[in-house]
């Protein structure tokens, strides 16, 4: 931590770093595969959509060979193709196989958690209520397990348009990456209408996403700024953003890179908080507290609300034979 303060106009300039930030466990894993799958067979490997939703990070696995698609029809017959950490459908399972292709799950296990809940309760013939947003690869995922089951609810204002079969047997569940507290107000507004709705077996939004989002809520308010490192594309990153603005932050965008921070954002600003989202490699941060630095704001302190130690093991098809038989 640096502890030294300078001035300009009588007011402290200082960077506020979130702890957690950046890559979650599943993130991780997804990365690593599709390294590991170009180290073991080579170039090219294809991706079925964005291993993660980061635009570096997809840059960079492309320059090291790596082919994106956006479906498996697109991948040759036989080829090796990694699944993103979102996870697929059924349906794009079946459509991998009769292509003979050579697949490679890099689905972050706590989505796989929420695959299986679905179809659980779809056995017991629940309708399940999925929060969640239209067109997002985890949703598509998800609701491919049991689409005679599931509804999608976007939000709250989506509450009145749901109809189920039984309201006592109705369930919810969620995108992993959502914001907690918009989460929880839509399930609220479905609990109204629906008393007897049952909650998921287990927390279904990801440590990771709830971690990122805690340091958030605690830096915000003594920030003039918070600037978010992360894709467009990706869900929990734009969430950040609308919790830093939500727990009182001053103004918060989002960034991909340091060189797209506007010179007018800092006009007056004394206080930054940095973070990123959970498939934003440390590179990225480091390059906007080194940006920020040259601009006067050397001094930062780390804001540590979580320790992460979860890590998982790599899909079965990259792990070394002895740990793969275990």
């Amino acid at each position: 931590m640096i502890r030294t303060l300078e001035t300009m106009s009588g007011t402290a300039k200082q960077v506020l770093l979130a702890k957690p930030r950046g890559y979650c466990a599943g993130v991780d894993r997804a990365v690593e595969a599709v390294e590991q799958a170009l180290d073991k067979y080579g170039a090219p490997v294809y991706v079925r959509k964005e291993i993660v939703h980061n635009k570096h990070v997809v840059e960079t696995l492309r320059d090291r060979g790596a082919i994106f698609v956006e479906e498996a029809s697109e991948v040759p017959e036989g080829a090796h193709v990694v699944f993103s950490a979102h996870g697929v459908s059924p349906a794009v399972r079946e459509e991998a196989k009769g292509r003979q292709l050579q697949t490679i799950d890099a689905t972050c296990p706590l989505v796989t958690k929420v695959h299986h809940e679905a179809k659980r309760f779809a056995r017991e013939d629940y309708d399940i209520l999925l929060v969640g947003h239209a067109g997002h690869e985890e949703v598509e995922g998800t609701a491919g397990e049991a689409p005679e089951h599931i509804q999608l609810v976007e939000s709250a204002a989506d509450v009145d348009k749901v109809t189920v079969r039984d309201p006592d047997k109705v369930i919810w569940l969620s995108q992993t990456t959502l914001s907690v507290d918009e989460t929880m107000e839509t399930v609220r507004a479905l609990r109204e209408r629906f008393p007897k709705l049952q909650d998921p077996p287990s927390d279904d939004i990801c440590y990771a996403t709830q971690n990122r989002q805690v340091a958030v809520k605690t830096m915000a308010p003594r920030c003039d700024l918070v600037l978010v490192v992360g894709s467009r594309n990706s869900s929990n990153s734009v969430r950040l953003v609308e919790v830093a603005l939500g727990a009182g932050a001053g103004a918060s965008y989002l960034i991909d890179y340091a060189k797209e921070i506007d010179a007018s954002w800092l006009e007056g600003v004394g206080t930054i908080g940095v973070t990123s989202g959970a498939s934003v490699p440390e590179v990225l941060v480091r390059g906007v507290v080194e940006h920020l630095a040259e601009r006067g704001f050397g001094s930062v302190e780390e804001v540590d609300t979580a320790e992460e130690t979860l890590v998982f093991s790599l899909p079965r098809e990259l792990r070394p034979a002895r740990a793969a038989a275990r």
